[in-house]
Formats: structure tokens, sequence, C-alpha cells
């Protein structure tokens, strides 16, 4: 399949609850669940590609899929590489999260052999301040995990959670992507759920995390590539809409609009870090789940939205991190995905 202009589709599978981390700053509990065999695995993936594919005939469009694989640990599932294989059968591209302490040599060259397109392992900034987010001793074993990656030959992402804990060091963070060789470094905002709640008072002001921002796309570095999936930040580096963008999402948040999450017990969420039970795998048809869910159809209509990502003239490229809005509601006893993002800059 040709991806020329070919619409993006992913799938983000986190296998496994299981890891051998406890971050501060997690939007999981850690908990063990009913994990998905193997068999059951393999026939989600067909599922997939048979609706892919029924939709690229229906609709007379290609598409670029691809399946982020994480966790949890991924390598905590003793046959993630039977499950990468088999993604790869199936022709789709394959991305792996990580925490990357368990990533040796050995494993590193399998994940080339593989073909993978890209790894991005999780790293909080300088060496203290990570080991004080992750845990002592994380530092050293994670970028032992790098360093084996980049000796295979891979893509390898550093990937920060940025928080009052750290945000002030992500220009030392651009220094070590740098001297390490990495090629992109990465940056997401705190979501307060599942054990990161007990950070609600971490999070970024809205007028710093346009400082941040600010700093952080005004540095250049040759070979180094910076990168996010937030929207609001997405919207800082383009220009002013002359216009309001219209009443059909077409980027920025990707709930809702360019994939879905499966939770180890096959569980369906628009992302991972919002949680929004849609169905579960293991019986439901994603093609109806896609078609027919009432949240995925709130998350697509801009009249359902509250506050100023209701009004804003880039809602069909940005709708804020919906994540992060539904969190931030409900610490506040609001229980509505649709609210507006609390630490968007871009109207005030």
């Amino acid at each position: 399949m040709s991806i020329t202009n070919a619409q993006d589709f992913f799938i983000q599978w986190h296998l496994t609850e299981r890891c051998n981390l406890r971050c501060r700053h997690c939007y999981q509990t850690g908990g063990r669940t009913d994990e998905l065999s193997f068999d059951e695995i393999r026939e989600v993936i067909s599922e997939v590609s048979d609706m892919l594919r029924a939709w690229a005939d229906s609709f007379d469009m290609e598409f670029s899929p691809s399946f982020n694989i994480t966790g949890g640990e991924p390598f905590l599932r003793e046959d993630i590489f039977e499950i990468m294989g088999e993604l790869d059968r199936m022709g789709f591209a394959i991305y792996l999260l990580s925490n990357g302490t368990l990533i040796d040599r050995h494993k590193a060259r399998k994940l080339a052999i593989l073909g993978i397109k890209g790894v991005q392992i999780s790293i909080e900034g300088p060496e203290d301040v990570h080991d004080m987010i992750r845990g002592k001793g994380s530092f050293s074993a994670s970028i032992r995990g790098v360093n084996h990656l980049l000796e295979a030959g891979l893509t390898v992402t550093l990937n920060a959670t940025l928080s009052d804990l750290n945000a002030g060091d992500f220009p030392a963070m651009i220094s070590l992507a740098s001297s390490i060789g990495v090629q992109r470094l990465g940056f997401s905002r705190l979501v307060p759920s599942g054990r990161g709640a007990g950070l609600l008072n971490k999070m970024i002001s809205k007028a710093r995390v346009k400082d941040i921002y600010e700093t952080i796309f005004s540095r250049e570095v040759k070979g180094l590539e910076i990168v996010t999936g937030d929207p609001v930040a997405s919207q800082m580096k383009s220009l002013p809409p002359e216009e309001d963008s219209g009443e059909i999402a077409r980027a920025g948040c990707a709930a809702g609009i360019s994939g879905l999450t499966f939770l180890p017990d096959g569980t369906i969420v628009p992302c991972r870090r919002l949680f929004v039970p849609l169905g579960n795998v293991r019986k439901d048809s994603l093609r109806e789940v896609w078609a027919g869910s009432g949240v995925l159809e709130m998350l697509r209509d801009r009249k359902r939205y509250k506050g100023k990502c209701s009004t804003c003239s880039r809602w069909a490229d940005c709708r804020g991190c919906r994540a992060i809005a539904y969190a931030y509601a409900q610490s506040r006893g609001d229980d509505d995905f649709l609210a507006e993002d609390p630490q968007c800059f871009i109207q005030d």
C-alpha cells in the first residue's frame, strides 16, 4: 500500500499494566488485569486489518496504519516479539514505547531485524530529576537501553512528561538528547489521573506552559527534531488562522479522530489517558465502535464542547488535550471529558 497522501490511523495497544518502575506521574495504577492471550491478540490484529481494508475499498482512500505498542512496560510480556512479528506479517508499521530499562543488546537487535519504525523511551530530565520521578537507578538503566537501540541503528525518541517537577530542566534535556545522539526529543504534559492524581498541584500554570513552549521552540539543534503530540503546542507552532477552522475535526487531539486505544484486558478507549470505555475487543465489533460510539460522536462534535474550546477558531485542528481536560474536571467534581483544556493559553 502506498502511503502517499494516505490517511493516518493508529492503534495504541497497552499490552500489560505490569511495570518494573513506579513513576510518580503515571496515569496508570499498575494493577494486574486479565491480559489478552496471544491468540486473542492475533484475532484483533486481523480484525483491524480487515476494517482498514474495508474502509479503503468503501471510501476509495489509502490508509497509513500503525500500532504503538506499550504497557505498563511492554517487555514484561514474554511474547512481545511474537506479537510484533504478527503485526509485521500483517503489514503494519510498528512503534514501541518503553522505559528502556529492560532493553539489552540482543533485544535491540531483534527490534532492528523486525524493522521497528521507532522507539520512544521515557526520560524525565537529568539523572537526579529522572530518578526522583521514576526511581533510583532508573536513569542509567534507561540510557543503557537507549545506547543499545542506537547501536542497532534504530530511530529513538526521548520523551518527557512535563510538570513543575521537571519543566525547568527541559533545556538540559535538549543537551542530553543531542549528546547521546538520539534523533528526536518529545514532550507531553502531566495528566493528573492514576498515580499522577497526587501531582495535581504540580500541573504547570498556563502562563508557564506558554513560556516553556516558547523556550522549547526557540531552540534548534542540528540533527535533533523536537516533537510533541500536545495539540496546544502544535497550535503554538502554527500561524494564527485568518478565519474559523470549521466544524469538522481534522487534527490535534487524536481521541476519536485518528485512532483508538486497546487496554490489556481488551477494553477500548479513545486514549489511554482518557479512560472512558467504548467497548471491548473480546465482544465488540471495532467498526461498530468507531462508527456508532456515542462518546466518539461527542468528541467529534464542536457543539458539545465547553468553555473556550467550544468557541476557539482553532477547534478543528486542536480541541485541547481531552485527557487533561477530563482529569482536571474530575478533580473539581465535574465528570466532563468535553471541558476546556485548563492549560491552554492560545486565546488568552
